[in-house]
């Protein structure tokens, strides 16, 4: 691995740490070459974890070490001793017991970092067992045909009909809304206020229903509501207004 690819694969908060220095940790923390460039391969693959909480990226490479020997089949003792082979000849030399290392461990196994990236290593059931899957069919299939009980054969034809449905189309439903503002809310209101003015305007006789009829609402934008003690009378032959609307 080179730095530009280490640099490449990390989050760019971490991409100053990247030094010759811990590009040659990287490079031979792992003696077998197999394992070594799995190693290389997960660093790439798994650097978003570090985007998830705040962790050092010394932490992180032990980490990814540690689960590079996990996903090999090895278990937690197993992967912890390939991992840092250091700590298990420190614990040998202080005389740590064995019950306390396996605590050790198993406290490291389910940390944070740890189980984040075990997380994204692990492959969906359905991926892993899909020979399985098929084995499965055809023994369903073998039963439907060939089973003397016109149950099982039944209930291996229902099966298949369930495992072997046709996806069905999702339909995609919008929900449509209108939100009405405080603009439109006074529309309404002086829309009816000038309803009931034009109504008691034809019952008194003051206009006709046919000029109402052909009159017209004009939205004035430049309206403001001034509010007097008394209203002031409307001038002969100016338009009302209620609410900004002119009615002319």
């Amino acid at each position: 691995m080179t730095i530009d690819q280490l640099k490449v694969a990390l989050p760019g908060q971490f991409k100053k740490g990247v030094s010759t220095e811990l590009l040659d940790v990287i490079n031979n923390s792992i003696a077998d070459p197999e394992a070594s460039e799995i190693y290389r391969d997960n660093l790439v693959c798994y650097a978003s974890v570090m985007q998830q909480g705040k962790f050092k990226i010394t932490s992180y490479l032990d980490a990814v070490r540690y689960v590079t020997f996990k996903l090999m089949n090895y278990t937690n003792i197993k992967a912890y001793s390939s991992a840092f082979p250091d700590k298990i000849d420190r614990f040998n030399k202080q005389g740590v017991s064995g019950k306390d290392v396996a605590s050790y461990v198993h406290a490291y196994s389910t940390s944070k970092l740890v189980t984040l990236i075990l997380g994204q290593s692990l492959t969906p059931t359905w991926i892993v067992n899909q020979d399985l899957y098929q084995q499965a069919l055809n023994t369903q299939a073998e039963l439907m045909i060939g089973a003397k009980s016109e149950k099982v054969r039944s209930d291996a034809a229902n099966s298949l009909i369930v495992a072997l449905k046709r996806p069905e189309t999702q339909k995609v439903e919008l929900d449509i809304g209108i939100r009405e503002d405080k603009t439109i809310e006074a529309l309404r209101a002086s829309t009816l206020e000038l309803v009931a003015q034009q109504k008691l305007a034809i019952q008194s006789g003051a206009s006709q229903a046919t000029d109402i009829a052909h009159s017209k609402l004009i939205t004035d934008a430049s309206y403001q509501e001034v509010v007097d003690d008394e209203p002031e009378e409307e001038s002969a032959g100016q338009p009302a207004s209620v609410g900004g609307i002119l009615f002319k």
